[in-house]
């Protein structure tokens, strides 16, 4: 529900001057796919190389965020879905404060990443689905969940009794079967370097 009785506070410093001071435009970098698909990885991977170019960045990986802000949810379709809701509010207001943010989750169902597109309007939400069949996903296990969710010691398992919605139309897609984590952090850089998010002679 809608927060009641509260105005929103205009604040004299702007995202548009955050981003002057900063050097680079704010923007929501959405990693999605199934757990074991490099997502946490590749984003932190490529946190690192935008530290580097002296980016203002953040990482929101799936597991740190069940931690604290959302550590009353379970891993029910409501709970996916309230999850993905907070952590979208999140993206909004790192947005707004110029970060480049870098979202790690497996966001299972298409509607619920459509709806933080939705909050975050001029191209801002970019939508990296990170590729790889779940077969291969169960291989890597690094952290030995598909054998629980196999043993039926983890319910609504994305992959295995959950389902997963890929996306329709991501602004990018990068297959962690065929790529290695040097040539995936390759493509997002330049992705943001033809959007202008950071400069194309920005130092490395």
């Amino acid at each position: 529900m809608a927060s009641s009785n509260v105005l929103w506070h205009k604040a004299t410093v702007t995202r548009l001057r955050r981003e002057q001071k900063n050097h680079h435009r704010g923007i929501v970098l959405w990693f999605t796919g199934l757990s074991g698909a490099g997502k946490s990885t590749l984003a932190h991977a490529v946190e690192e190389r935008l530290y580097h170019m002296d980016c203002q960045t953040y990482v929101l990986d799936g597991d740190n965020v069940r931690h604290g802000l959302c550590a009353d949810l379970g891993f029910s379709a409501e709970a996916r879905t309230e999850n993905i809701r907070r952590v979208g509010e999140v993206a909004k207001l790192l947005l707004e404060a110029g970060v480049i943010s870098l979202t790690a989750f497996i966001s299972p169902f298409r509607a619920d990443r459509e709806r933080v597109r939705a909050l975050l309007p001029h191209a801002d939400f970019v939508e990296i689905y990170c590729r790889c069949p779940v077969a291969v996903c169960e291989e890597r296990d690094v952290k030995g969940l598909y054998k629980r969710a196999r043993a039926g010691e983890i319910k609504d398992f994305t992959g295995i009794s959950s389902p997963y919605e890929e996306p329709d139309a991501p602004e990018l897609v990068i297959d962690t079967t065929q790529l290695d984590l040097e040539q995936s952090v390759e493509l997002v850089i330049a992705m943001l370097r033809e959007r202008g998010v950071v400069a194309s002679a920005a130092k490395e």
